[in-house]
């Protein structure tokens, strides 16, 4: 019980059809040669299928510098979602917050004077547009108390969101030895804040905050570019070099960009700009199953069925490269199994997976097409003889 199960696609024939609709009257071009960055750290999504479009040292961990006041914003949108906070409460600026990441600091700051309110609505444009410490540990203070305890609030929420790589000493990415994300995981939390908080992405596009004496122009060198830029977060410690999360959108189609480790702003831009531009011209995204369409089935034990039939959310689709070698396009799908039953419709039980010879990789979630109670003790008993005899093999 508990084994993978990783089971043949048997429509491949769909893939085969799809790129030849897509290249009809012409020959697929020769693969092309792989992306390189300049980046010590760098992937790319596509924030639909969850496509990873490319990938170097995704899962290493590095020092995220202020990309992770992302981590800070989420838990911050999650209360304002929940109505536990409001754009017009109002927080008091703290010696430790002014010293720390105001204007005594020397670091990016929003430049809230000592002992001063801010409003919600305030702070979290000093956040997304000028990257201010301060906004973020006033902010931190006034939700959890301390900063200290807001780092653990982060840590604990990255571990919901399934970012067990990541963890946090402070809310701002001052340089810290136990302040640690990966690509990956700064990618997935970019993708998750874009879908689950649509009120308040609009923030990461504001191209100038005013703030008293102050005018902040969005540090996001992307957001004046031609490309469809419109958000996420740029960073820099000595530690880790430049870096930035950004996401664009051309047409239906929206990537999320993460790299790290560059040497200078010029680079940063350069290099996000390149990521992004090679991932809007190189894929295409195809459906291969419509809505309710079954993709396949997976076995059960101890139901009232012995196969499950699976489908998507909605239509499946993938994203692919378009030069792809579509004979060497591998798909599978794969589970944890036999399922045990009880099993609910709707569940997400699976998913398909499908790498191309680029390895370019999409995986899409699978759910159970419909209800499967749980069986009688002889069946049961029937299969538990099977698994022992068989051991499950597909």
């Amino acid at each position: 019980m508990g084994h993978q199960f990783i089971q043949k696609f048997a429509r491949l024939w769909l893939l085969a059809l799809a790129f030849a609709l897509a290249s009809s009257g012409a020959v697929l071009a020769q693969k092309r040669a792989p992306f390189e960055t300049q980046a010590d750290f760098a992937i790319l999504v596509d924030a639909d299928t969850n496509s990873v479009l490319f990938e170097k040292n995704a899962d290493e961990l590095m020092h995220p510098a202020s990309m992770s006041k992302l981590m800070t914003l989420e838990l911050v949108f999650k209360a304002l979602k929940e109505d536990r906070l409001s754009l017009d409460d109002e927080f008091t600026t703290s010696e430790f917050a002014w010293r720390t990441g105001g204007a005594p600091s020397g670091t990016s700051a929003m430049f809230v004077p000592l002992n001063e309110t801010a409003t919600m609505k305030e702070l979290l444009q000093g956040i997304t547009v000028q990257s201010g410490n301060d906004a973020c540990i006033i902010l931190a203070e006034g939700i959890s108390g301390t900063e200290e305890a807001f780092a653990q609030a982060m840590t604990e929420r990255a571990g919901e969101l399934g970012m067990d790589n990541s963890s946090f000493a402070n809310s701002t990415g001052l340089p810290h030895p136990d302040h640690m994300m990966t690509a990956r995981d700064l990618a997935s939390l970019a993708r998750h804040i874009i879908a689950e908080y649509p009120d308040y992405y609009p923030y990461f596009a504001q191209k100038e905050f005013k703030y008293r004496k102050h005018n902040f122009i969005n540090r996001n060198p992307l957001i004046e570019t031609y490309i469809g830029a419109d958000g996420l977060k740029t960073g820099y410690v000595k530690a880790s070099g430049y870096g930035i999360v950004a996401s664009a959108r051309q047409r239906d189609q929206r990537l999320i960009a993460v790299l790290n480790g560059l040497k200078s702003k010029r680079d940063r831009t350069r290099e996000a700009r390149k990521l992004l531009n090679w991932g809007f011209r190189s894929f295409k995204q195809y459906t291969l199953f419509d809505d309710g369409e079954t993709v396949g089935e997976a076995i059960v034990y101890g139901g009232s069925q012995f196969q499950l039939p699976l489908v998507g959310d909605g239509g499946v689709r993938i994203l692919l490269p378009r030069a792809a070698n579509r004979k060497k396009i591998k798909a599978s799908i794969v589970y944890d199994g036999p399922l045990k039953a009880p099993i609910a419709k709707g569940d997400q039980v699976a998913k398909l997976r499908v790498t191309t010879d680029t390895n370019a990789t999409t995986e899409v979630p699978l759910y159970a097409s419909m209800d499967v109670e749980q069986a009688g003790v002889m069946s049961r008993g029937f299969d538990s003889l099977l698994h022992l005899a068989f051991g499950w093999i597909l």
